[in-house]
């Protein structure tokens, strides 16, 4: 699976049980890297998304996404599923906001390598940064040849 999610630039991702920030510009990037993939997002996160034909909702997300399914986390910890992981997503709002969830996985610490980053403009802000990591081939399952 490929997790994507919103930190902010201290590894925040919630406060006081809800989002710290929300983007249409980081909504619309995000379904243009799944088009053609399935987008799995909780119940919480629906209302963002609206009804649309690749987007499942299902509580239990995480552990029902399948190998190049996208996993938008908003607001649980994904160390549970770090094993399934073959990509992440991390925009960064390039802001402080106050939290009490945080990020609990870190991808560049668990060996992924960082394969793009860029910048770019959101629509509430001035300035998002999205990175991508995969993970190395060799990591966690064996190469096939």
């Amino acid at each position: 699976m490929i997790i994507a999610v919103c930190i902010d630039g201290r590894g925040g991702m919630a406060f006081n049980r809800r989002r710290q920030s929300q983007d249409r510009g980081q909504r619309e990037d995000l379904l243009n890297f799944c088009a053609g993939r399935r987008l799995w997002i909780a119940p919480y996160s629906a209302p963002l998304f609206g009804e649309r034909e690749e987007i499942r909702v299902d509580e239990e997300f995480l552990t029902k996404a399948e190998a190049g399914e996208v996993c938008f986390v908003e607001d649980r910890p994904i160390a549970p599923v770090a094993e399934q992981i073959e990509a992440m997503i991390l925009y960064d709002w390039d802001r402080a906001y106050p939290a009490d969830v945080h990020l609990d996985f870190d991808p560049a610490e668990a060996g992924f390598t960082l394969a793009e980053e860029r910048e770019f403009p959101g629509t509430s802000h001035e300035r998002i940064i999205r990175k991508i990591y995969v993970r190395e081939a060799d990591h966690g399952q064996e190469e096939r040849e």
